[in-house]
């Protein structure tokens, strides 16, 4: 699985840094960056949760 978060929708919630840390951070500014977009198999069920609580829908996976 493949995430990604979109710049233009992310307001820096940080919903998805919660769900999977491993996967997401906030920069110092406050939004999200993929910290590694080639999900590992045993994260994929909680990248999928945070894309899924994103207030935003800032993140897609594939």
């Amino acid at each position: 699985m493949k995430v990604t978060v979109d710049d233009e929708r992310c307001r820096g919630h940080g919903v998805c840094c919660v769900a999977c840390p491993e996967v997401f951070v906030l920069t110092d500014d406050g939004y999200t960056v993929v910290e590694t977009p080639e999900v590992p198999v045993e994260f994929e069920q909680a990248v999928r949760s945070a894309a899924a609580s994103c207030p935003e829908r800032a993140i897609t996976t594939s």
